[in-house]
């Protein structure tokens, strides 16, 4: 199943070193969407954490509780622990407006690509 994932992430979207090089330039928000217990593995550096159960709250444009990196358009990059929750953040934030998502993975896909973690 991981090769699975591993493949219908590379086809068509953005790939995790990418999203690390737009990430380091400042072209790309990087959300991880796992839940804050899950972040004692760490997580990338300079990514907002916005666990699936608080996206329509916190990166719905239309919501006051809106975070402010996420308000003006810039493309984003979801990811989550494997894969399977970053896609079904990536569909919710284009159904929210937002232009440009990519899903590039698991955690593991960041690290592996020599992202920078905390």
């Amino acid at each position: 199943m991981f090769a699975f994932m591993q493949k219908a992430m590379s086809t068509g979207g953005m790939s995790a070193e990418e999203a690390i090089q737009k990430h380091t330039a400042g072209e790309i928000v990087v959300i991880d969407v796992r839940d804050p217990s899950e972040l004692a593995w760490g997580s990338a550096k300079g990514a907002l954490n916005i666990p699936t159960a608080a996206l329509m709250m916190r990166a719905d444009p239309r919501s006051p509780e809106c975070l402010a990196e996420l308000k003006d358009g810039k493309p984003i990059a979801v990811f989550c622990a494997s894969g399977a929750r970053s896609s079904m953040a990536k569909q919710m934030l284009e159904r929210m407006g937002h232009a440009e998502v990519h899903n590039i993975g698991g955690f593991a896909h960041w690290q592996r690509a020599g992202g920078a973690c905390n």
